[in-house]
């Protein structure tokens, strides 16, 4: 059987390893032309992914890579308040390390042989058991898999689903080598996860494994074109992270202090889901897995889901090595089930970020009663 997975992202690449390691080949294409041709983002909070990587084989590597302190965790209110301080003792268990994006890349890439994922094929098309590339190559399959993430071209196979806006928008900045550059900012976001959640905004500040912090400024309730009206020039990194200040006026200015520090590097997003419980009739020559099946809002559990998915599609296809059919429907409803209550889970917490009185709502879901 031809397992054409397209997409080498976290879901893919599990998918592609766990396989290997029950001896089925799959092929990887992947649209990017190297696997450094880009920078892979932040930190991903791993906890139910991990039984991924123990299916892959490489949760003693996992573990290599993955920061203990990075459970830490601040929470604040705007008038730099502090709600919670959890500081992880070093002997903790490592139940929701941070791993660096590109650190949990390499190592689930490494572990697969050389072939195995085909980089510079951006998918354009699938019919009649062909892959067809933007550069007009082609490859046979019997099962395409998209693990193609959020602007998924292999869904529309499936689904007329569409990733629908969220009513938030995010600006991601960053502050290089903190610990030398700005002692006294590292201190106050300390190693692990630092939010600031206001009344319509937020700040998180989140350690990188290189000694990076990386800054999301969250904007909730926000219309479509919010980019192209907020008046933050994009295109101008210091006029823009004065702007960006100014959006946070009335914070505690040792918070704020954040913005002002961070280098020229400004991504501006739009933040988008598909439909809670989304499913679709099971078709044997096609599926998904990661975001192409079930984008949420980023809240921890879309990087979890994706690798699980990829390892319980690897089981079930080496489980039903001829009857590839049976294979993705016992795979979907298990996924479908599984999902869906985290994607439930991801919209009630993006829903309490939106809240007025979001920081103090915060703090009841890390500490009920």
């Amino acid at each position: 059987m031809d397992i054409a997975i397209v997409g080498a992202g976290p879901g893919g690449l599990a998918l592609a390893r766990v396989l290997h390691v029950h001896g089925v080949d799959a092929v990887v294409y992947e649209r990017e032309p190297s696997r450094d041709a880009r920078g892979q983002g932040g930190m991903l909070d791993i906890h139910s992914g991990q039984r991924a990587l123990r299916e892959a084989g490489l949760l003693d590597g996992f573990h290599a890579i993955a920061r203990g302190e990075g459970q830490d965790m601040r929470l604040l209110e705007p008038d730099g308040t502090l709600l919670l301080r959890e500081d992880t003792p070093d002997d903790a268990p490592l139940l929701r390390p941070e791993v660096d994006r590109a650190d949990l890349r390499d190592l689930l890439l490494d572990s697969l042989p050389d072939g195995a994922v085909r980089w510079g094929h951006a998918f354009e098309s699938a019919a009649d058991g062909v892959l067809r590339f933007a550069d007009g190559r082609s490859a046979r399959y019997d099962l395409l898999v998209g693990a193609d993430g959020a602007n998924s071209r292999v869904r529309a196979l499936l689904t007329d689903a569409r990733p629908a806006h969220t009513g938030r928008h995010a600006v991601e900045l960053g502050i290089p080598d903190i610990d030398r550059t700005h002692p006294d900012l590292a201190a106050m976001v300390g190693r692990g996860n630092y939010w600031v959640l206001g009344d319509g905004q937020s700040l998180a500040a989140q350690r990188n494994g290189d000694g990076r912090v990386r800054l999301g400024l969250n904007f909730y309730r926000t219309d479509e074109d919010w980019l192209a009206t907020c008046g933050i020039p994009f295109d101008d990194p210091p006029a823009a992270r004065a702007r960006l200040i100014e959006l946070f006026a009335g914070w505690d200015p040792r918070i704020t202090a954040l913005i002002a520090a961070c280098d020229d590097t400004i991504a501006p997003r739009k933040i988008t889901t598909l439909p809670v419980g989304l499913t679709w009739p099971s078709r044997p020559g096609v599926t998904l897995v990661g975001d192409a099946a079930h984008l949420m809002p980023p809240v921890g559990e879309g990087a979890n889901m994706a690798l699980l998915d990829g390892a319980l599609l690897a089981l079930a296809l080496a489980a039903h090595p001829d009857d590839h059919a049976t294979a993705v429907a016992e795979y979907e409803r298990e996924m479908f089930e599984r999902t869906g209550a985290a994607a439930r889970m991801s919209a009630d917490l993006h829903e309490l970020l939106t809240s007025p009185d979001a920081a103090r709502r915060m703090l009841e879901f890390f500490q009920p009663g």
